[in-house]
């Protein structure tokens, strides 16, 4: 299990002025993303959600092709701010045996791409938490949908967007998984700027687990309250 690092962000002067790749303009035109082996029923089709709207603009979840993005999180995970949580620093073929294990599985797990304002600019797993490993560390319920997440960019750290963005995604399962009641995050105790992003984006800290690889606060955000925190 990942951990959940919000690193945290950027303003949106620094997002709407960048043009978009060409490999991800046709995803953000027409709203048609090619198919995701992996990005299927277990998730609702994650590939066909869209975008949410963000105090720096448009956010939407693209799944990873690994031959279009493998670089850009090779270069993410060597960064050593995200390499202290996520331990996946070294050579391509480490980030891309990760991706793999996520992209051959039965779609219970999605990487992917955040796109903000046209810029992809983090790294995102949207996963069934009620059929993960994780389940047996607390009372889960059924279709309970969790998140990793790290903001690639150092000069994307650090300025608020973190939480924006940990609120749109959150919207985005709730919006477009009817049957999920609430969105799971397991930031480890010690990242108190995730948790306290978390706390920003209307999770509530729901208890204290303990995780093979850390000690973590297992962060809710429930649809019965999404509109009120």
């Amino acid at each position: 299990m990942p951990p959940t690092d919000p690193g945290l962000s950027l303003s949106s002067a620094d997002t709407l002025g960048r043009q978009l790749p060409p490999e991800y303009r046709a995803l953000s035109d027409d709203g048609q993303r090619p198919p995701a082996p992996a990005a299927g029923p277990l998730l609702d089709n994650l590939a066909g959600w869209g975008a949410a709207d963000t105090p720096a603009g448009p956010f939407a979840l693209v799944p990873v092709r690994p031959d279009r993005d493998l670089g850009r999180i090779t270069g993410w995970m060597n960064d050593p701010a995200v390499a202290a949580f996520w331990e996946l620093a070294g050579p391509p073929e480490i980030t891309a045996a990760h991706l793999r294990g996520r992209l051959d599985g039965d779609g219970r797990s999605v990487p992917c791409l955040g796109v903000l304002a046209g810029v992809p600019m983090s790294y995102w797993e949207i996963y069934r938490a009620d059929l993960d490993p994780l389940a047996r560390h607390y009372a889960a319920l059924p279709q309970d949908t969790g998140l990793h997440l790290l903001i690639g960019g150092a000069a994307d750290r650090g300025r608020g967007l973190g939480s924006a963005l940990l609120r749109a995604t959150a919207d985005l399962v709730l919006d477009h998984r009817p049957q999920c009641t609430r969105v799971i995050a397991e930031p480890d105790l010690r990242n108190t700027a995730s948790v306290a992003a978390f706390l920003s984006a209307g999770f509530r800290y729901a208890d204290e687990i303990e995780l093979p690889e850390k000690r973590a606060a297992l962060m809710v955000r429930d649809r019965a309250r999404r509109h009120l925190l």
